[in-house]
């Protein structure tokens, strides 16, 4: 299982604005220095976030993003599904009548509770627990 880059790039682009002083938008051109990413790759990312209603877009000169209000909510699967999306990661695509009574796949039923697991343990990783900790290993 492997996540695109665009959502490591989202979840390191979240905690650096979780970090960012209340009331700073940071710029595009400064994030995706951070990152060592190209501007205009990185604005896609963040049109989704935006989307998502993850951060906020504050145009005009001294613009850029910043995390909204709810920053304490923010999980790991929040971000990820404004990347990713909502599907599943696994898809039977064969038929299997002879294996089952009624017709289910058998291996996308343990699929998908094995998927289960790791989006509730995803939706209780946040990321300001994260960025805290990061804070306090830099301040050490």
């Amino acid at each position: 299982m492997k996540y695109s880059k665009a959502t490591n790039y989202a979840l390191h682009t979240m905690v650096y604005l979780t970090l960012a002083p209340k009331g700073n938008a940071v710029g595009v051109e400064q994030l995706a220095k951070v990152q060592d990413l190209s501007p205009t790759y990185l604005s896609k990312i963040l049109t989704k976030l935006v989307k998502a209603g993850l951060i906020e877009s504050n145009p005009g000169v001294n613009g850029g993003y910043s995390i909204l209000k709810r920053a304490h909510t923010i999980s790991f699967l929040d971000v990820i599904q404004a990347i990713e999306g909502q599907t599943t990661l696994f898809s039977c695509s064969l038929e299997h009548d002879d294996l089952s009574r009624n017709d289910d796949c058998l291996i996308e039923q343990v699929m998908a509770e094995a998927e289960a697991k790791m989006r509730e343990d995803l939706n209780s990783k946040y990321i300001v627990d994260i960025a805290k900790i990061m804070k306090e290993k830099k301040e050490k």
